[in-house]
């Protein structure tokens, strides 16, 4: 079973836990979700990592194309609404991060490590995940290891991430390439 599959089945975007977590973040940062096709989205948007080889990699950056597409029955608006959660493929395609993009970073913060870090130690995500961890190095973010140092970093990290850009502010933290924007502008 490929890995992505995994994640969707009981992994970080388990599809009977994450979508609640983006509906407390969504909470939090616009109010309580009352439209049944935010409902929908926070369900479908990450669908499309069944069947991936990887999750932060070329086949899983293109994950947010099976939810666009499932959104795409209540038109283009709501299509790119959930292709745009991924804020690398809204910055490849010229796009700005759509809402539910922050809502989907913030939820992370809302996934306690005593949940989050036993399903993706089952999946093995957390491999992938923490050797991306190692890599940049920027005034937000530093090479860490361990899983729960990690854990607490990220949470602080996409709070502030999305504190800073949820009003449309373009990203300059990274570039599309999912590499750190250092502060002389020069990517890592």
């Amino acid at each position: 079973m490929k890995i992505g599959t995994k994640s969707v089945l009981f992994g970080a975007h388990c599809f009977f836990l994450h979508p609640f977590f983006v509906a407390m973040a969504w909470t939090k940062l616009y109010g309580f979700p009352f439209d049944p096709r935010l409902w929908i989205a926070f369900f479908v948007h990450d669908l499309g990592y069944l069947g991936k080889p990887n999750m932060d990699g070329p086949e899983g950056e293109t994950h947010v194309e099976l939810g666009a597409k499932i959104m795409s029955i209540f038109g283009k608006k709501w299509s790119d609404f959930s292709m745009y959660h991924s804020r690398y493929y809204a910055k490849n395609h010229g796009a700005q991060p759509s809402k539910l993009c922050f809502a989907d970073k913030l939820s992370f913060s809302y996934t306690p490590a005593w949940l989050y870090l036993p399903m993706v130690n089952a999946t093995g995500e957390i491999k992938e995940y923490l050797r991306n961890a190692k890599k940049a190095e920027t005034e937000h973010w530093k090479p860490v290891e361990g899983q729960k140092i990690w854990h607490r970093q990220l949470s602080e990290y996409m709070i502030k991430w999305v504190d800073e850009h949820k009003d449309g502010r373009v990203d300059t933290w990274r570039n599309s390439n999912r590499h750190a924007i250092t502060d002389s502008g020069v990517t890592s």
